[in-house]
C-alpha cells in the first residue's frame, strides 16, 4: 500500500507514519518545512513540500497514492473564517487533488464536530452533530465535504488524544510535576480518552477494508472519566501528589477571554480562548466506538493509566517534562 499523509509532523500523524511504516507501507508526506521534517526522511519517507493551499504538492501526493490519511488543520485559530480557511477549505483543495483517482480518503475529525454530549450519556455516529466551538463547526465542514466526493472515503472522530509527541497533555503534566493542576469548575466534567497509538491503528484498519466506506466512526477508549480523575491520573503517572485548584467557571471565561485577546495582540492564537470556553465548559465529552468493534474488531487498547505512564515516561526520556 502507498500512503499519502497530511499533518504527518504532529503529534498524531507521527503516530499513523509509525504505524504504516511498521506495516511495510510506503509512505509520502506533506510537509511545510523538508528541513524540520527531517526526521521523517530519516525513517524512509518521501517528503512532499507544501501545505494544503500548495496544489501541485498535493497533486504529486495524491498522484500514486493508494489511500489518503488527512490529519492536517488548526487546532487554534482567533476566528472563524481562520478555521474555516484550513479546516474546510484546506480539506477541499486536497479533495480536488483526488478526483478522479482510485483511493481510499480517510479524515481525521473530531469529537467536537459532533459537539458535547451529557453526563452519563456517551454519543454514538446516530447523534445529530450540534458542534459548540468554532474549530467544531470548522472540522464538521471538513467532514460534510469529504461525505460529498465521489470518493471511497471514512470518516474518524477521536475524543481528547493523548500519548508521546503530544504537547497538549504536556501543560497538564507539568502542572502536576509542580504539586498542582488547576481545573475549570468542580473537575466533574466527564471525558472520553484515547491513546495515540490505539488511533493509529484505527486509521490504518479502516483504510484496509471496504467495510467502512461511506462511514463515520468514534474512536475512543470505553472508560469515562472525570477531569479531576484524569488530573489526578497524570500525578499518580509522575508518582506524585497533586492537589485539585478549582476554578469557577466564571473566572475560567474571564480568563479564557483574556488569554485569546492577548494571543491575538501578538499576532497569535491560543486554545485558551473565548470561542472555544463552552468546550471547557461543557458537562461531559463522551462517545462510543461500537460501530469500529462491530466493524472491524478494532478496540483501544491502552487503558489510562498505561497510557499515562508510557507518555511521562517518554516526556522524561525527551527532555520536555523535567
Amino acid at each position: 500500500m502507498r500512503a499519502f499523509v497530511t499533518g504527518a509532523t504532529g503529534f498524531l500523524g507521527t503516530h499513523l507514519v509509525d504505524a504504516l511504516l511498521a506495516q511495510g507501507t510506503s509512505v509520502s508526506c506533506l510537509v511545510r518545512s523538508p528541513a524540520k521534517a527531517s526526521a521523517l526522511a530519516e525513517k524512509g519517507v518521501r517528503l512532499v513540500p507544501g501545505d494544503l493551499a500548495t496544489g501541485p504538492a498535493l497533486e504529486e501526493g495524491c498522484r500514486d497514492a493508494d489511500v489518503v490519511f488527512h490529519l492536517a488543520g488548526l487546532i487554534a485559530a482567533p476566528d472563524l473564517n481562520r478555521f474555516m480557511a484550513t479546516n474546510r477549505d484546506g480539506t477541499a483543495s486536497l479533495l480536488r487533488a483526488c478526483e478522479g483517482r482510485r483511493l481510499r480518503f480517510v479524515l481525521v475529525s473530531s469529537l467536537a464536530a459532533a459537539g458535547p454530549s451529557t453526563p452519563g450519556h456517551p454519543i454514538d455516529e446516530t447523534w445529530e452533530p450540534a458542534p459548540v466551538t468554532p474549530y467544531g463547526a470548522s472540522k464538521l465542514a471538513g467532514e460534510l465535504l469529504v461525505r460529498k466526493a465521489p470518493l471511497a472515503w471514512t470518516v474518524v472522530r477521536p475524543p481528547a488524544v493523548y500519548g508521546e509527541w503530544d504537547r497538549a497533555f504536556l501543560k497538564v503534566f507539568a502542572f502536576a510535576s509542580r504539586g498542582f493542576v488547576p481545573l475549570v469548575g468542580d473537575g466533574s466534567q466527564e471525558l472520553s480518552l484515547v491513546h495515540g497509538a490505539d488511533v493509529a491503528r484505527a486509521l490504518v484498519a479502516v483504510a484496509a477494508t471496504d467495510r467502512t466506506v461511506g462511514r463515520v466512526y468514534f474512536a475512543a477508549h470505553p472508560e469515562i472519566v472525570t477531569a479531576r480523575a484524569v488530573a489526578e491520573a497524570v500525578a499518580r503517572a509522575l508518582g506524585r501528589h497533586a492537589r485539585i485548584l478549582p476554578v469557577p467557571r466564571a473566572v475560567a471565561r474571564v480568563l479564557m477571554g483574556t488569554v485569546g485577546r492577548v494571543a491575538r495582540f501578538a499576532g497569535g492564537s491560543s486554545v485558551l480562548s473565548s470561542e472555544r470556553a463552552a468546550e471547557f465548559l461543557a458537562p461531559a465529552w463522551t462517545c462510543r466506538a461500537d460501530a469500529l468493534r462491530r466493524d472491524i474488531g478494532w478496540e483501544a487498547r491502552i487503558d489510562l493509566a498505561t497510557g499515562l505512564k508510557r507518555t511521562a515516561a517518554w516526556y522524561h526520556k525527551e527532555g520536555w517534562l523535567r
